[in-house]
């Protein structure tokens, strides 16, 4: 018995001297352990501040400087029809119109296109949401987590395809080939450059001898065609039409360069798990969710820019065969064939000329690009090139039919010449081309970059979008976290008393580190983003438990500090084990997967991270702050 009591009593000294940690050891967790509690407060409380429906104006000219007096002008226009404004922000190349409610907002853009766009596009007049972050946490870089569409929505836009104008570009590039044939056999034609009408090519001759022999050349030539004898303007003719089958490739091929071209653009963009897909034949939907600058986008996606590289033409070159530009207020005569465009381009970046600062695009060639442009400049050393840069801009007319307003759109084209350079020697696959302001370059790198459009695309729809799956969803979706979270709750202050006290303030600090991290790194939360958040949670007090449980045995042989200790120590390669692997399965999500499964990776991923380190610091200061290094012979757990 006297044994027994020195053994008991020598066990106890050694629990009160056994602090589960040294002081140096603790002090450095807790200070870890406040950093990361601060900074996670700091970085997720943006995301209690809701955003403004907003409208945001900007020039559809790209260096487009807005007059001052707009702001006042807008405002007027729209309280004198009853839409309240919030507030405004006035920079020279934006303006920001914060309104009450998505309702005035809708108001207020059609408001604004009828007076600012009536006669022509001037300004882009997008809808976006607007931060109301303060100004000191976005100094900090706090800024809100992007949501994705099926939460708290984004942009939504509708685009209609052009492809007719794909037929049309197709008839016209073989109009030039048939005009050779004809040429290259001896075949007089009359009104060369009135081929094309409307959906068919039309020539015509002197007489009927000279049809006949023109319709068996160009029969031979291109089996893509169904060549017809016609009267063309009263003379002897021939209408070339493209098969249907030939038509339904063109239109499948404009349409999937053009997905293919705004998905590349949309990444450029940066915007987190965007939605491009087709709808129907001629129609793609754009969903951009948590777009902060969707002027930009809404820019940036409408517009076609290319380039064409051209020889100067010679003095004795044909007046059918040349075009002529202005340039630098001088006419210069280049010849209607290109040697390459912009769509053997692989790679452009905007940088600025080392010697002169001006901006510049350095431009990548593929294959058989710089094939191309070597042979051209190979043989053309001493002679001039020049660089036509090609812009095609949706217009909207708008016009009164019976009482409605009816809206038709057309592209409008523009062709300036913005270099023209003695050749000094055969260019390869990469050289620069200069003559844009900044913003120019800008954008033609990026839609390079991106890919040329085949055809131009109109937006017929544009709104901000709300929860996919229906708000009422998402308030049951949301009432069963809650729900969830706090039977959690309940089950560990339950069963583990002042251990699950701590173990509750460590879940809380893991959902505050959960959602910082996500808004500093920009991820995208989404509905089953929310899952991933729900399955952390559960996570996160399967390592509690498992620490507390591992406590409990020990105790049965061990001091209560020394138990404390041994619990956190033995559990962590357990939790560590169960963690990684499930980290793995994670990553593997993360880079193979998409759409839904790509949002529960992300949350997933972060959260077992953020669990891991509030199970094992923060769960373990708490317990120190509570019993360390004092006398203590019995645990509330």
């Amino acid at each position: 018995m006297a044994l027994g009591n020195l053994i008991g009593d020598r066990l106890i000294r050694m629990g009160r001297e056994a602090d589960s940690d040294g002081p140096e050891d603790f002090r450095l967790r807790f200070l870890v352990l406040i950093i990361a509690l601060v900074l996670g407060v700091i970085y997720a409380a943006p995301n209690l501040f809701a955003p403004d429906y907003a409208l945001q104006l900007r020039s559809v000219v790209s260096d487009g400087r807005l007059s001052p007096q707009l702001e006042g002008r807008v405002s007027e226009a729209l309280t004198s029809r009853g839409i309240a404004i919030k507030s405004s922000e006035y920079v020279p190349d934006r303006l920001l119109v914060r309104f009450e409610s998505g309702e005035d907002q809708l108001r207020a853009k059609s408001i604004l296109e009828a007076w600012l766009n009536r006669d022509e596009t001037r300004y882009v007049i997008a809808l976006n949401l607007a931060s109301t972050t303060p100004e000191w946490l976005e100094r900090l870089g706090g800024k809100p987590m992007s949501l994705g569409l099926d939460l708290s929505g984004g942009i939504h836009f509708l685009l209609e395809v052009d492809l007719d104008s794909a037929v049309r570009d197709r008839l016209e590039s073989d109009a030039e080939n048939f005009r050779r044939v004809l040429r290259e056999n001896r075949l007089r034609y009359q009104a060369a450059e009135e081929w094309l009408m409307d959906d068919s090519l039309q020539v015509a001759f002197m007489d009927d001898a000279t049809r006949d022999a023109a319709e068996d050349a160009l029969t031979d030539t291109s089996s893509e065609y169904e060549v017809q004898p016609a009267t063309v303007r009263g003379l002897p003719g021939l209408e070339m039409r493209l098969r249907a089958e030939e038509l339904d490739e063109i239109r499948d091929y404009a349409m999937s360069q053009n997905l293919a071209s705004l998905r590349n653009r949309v990444n450029e963009l940066g915007v987190s798990e965007p939605l491009v897909q087709a709808a129907g034949r001629s129609r793609i939907i754009v969903d951009l969710p948590g777009v902060q600058d969707s002027a930009d986008a809404k820019r940036i996606l409408n517009k076609f820019a290319n380039l064409e590289f051209r020889l100067v033409a010679g003095p004795d070159a044909s007046a059918a065969r040349t075009e002529r530009y202005e340039y630098e207020g001088r006419e210069v005569v280049l010849e209607r064939s290109n040697i390459v465009t912009g769509d053997r381009v692989t790679n452009a970046v905007q940088n600025f000329d080392p010697e002169t600062s001006a901006p510049q695009v350095s431009i990548d060639l593929d294959g058989v690009g710089g094939e191309l442009m070597n042979q051209a400049t190979r043989n053309n050393v001493g002679n001039q090139m020049g660089i036509i840069f090609i812009e095609r801009e949706p217009k909207a007319t708008r016009r009164m039919v019976d009482g409605e307003e009816e809206v038709s759109f057309e592209t409008v084209e523009k062709r300036r010449v913005i270099n023209v350079a003695t050749i000094q020697s055969a260019l390869g696959y990469r050289f620069r081309i200069t003559g844009l302001g900044l913003g120019e370059a800008r954008d033609l790198a990026l839609l390079l970059r991106a890919g040329a459009l085949a055809v131009p695309m109109y937006i017929v729809e544009e709104r901000t979008v709300g929860a996919s799956l229906g708000q009422e969803n998402i308030e049951r979706g949301a009432l069963s976290m809650m729900i969830g979270m706090g039977l959690v709750v309940v089950f560990m202050l339950a069963f583990y008393k002042v251990f699950g006290v701590a173990a509750v303030i460590a879940l809380s600090l893991n959902l505050t580190l959960l959602t910082a991290i996500m808004s500093v790194l920009g991820a995208t939360l989404t509905l089953p983003g929310i899952a991933g958040v729900v399955l952390t949670v559960g996570m996160a007090v399967d390592a509690n438990v498992l620490i507390f449980s591992r406590i409990k045995e020990e105790l049965a042989r061990s001091p209560p500090q020394l138990a404390i200790r041994a619990g956190f120590e033995r559990a962590l390669l357990t939790i560590l084990d169960a963690n990684v692997t499930t980290f793995f399965v994670a990553i593997i999500l993360l880079t193979i997967g998409s759409g839904p499964i790509k949002g529960f990776a992300v949350t997933l991923s972060i959260g077992i991270l953020t669990s891991v380190f509030t199970a094992v610091v923060g769960t373990r200061s708490l317990i120190h702050l509570v019993y360390g290094r004092r006398s203590v012979r019995r645990l509330a757990i």
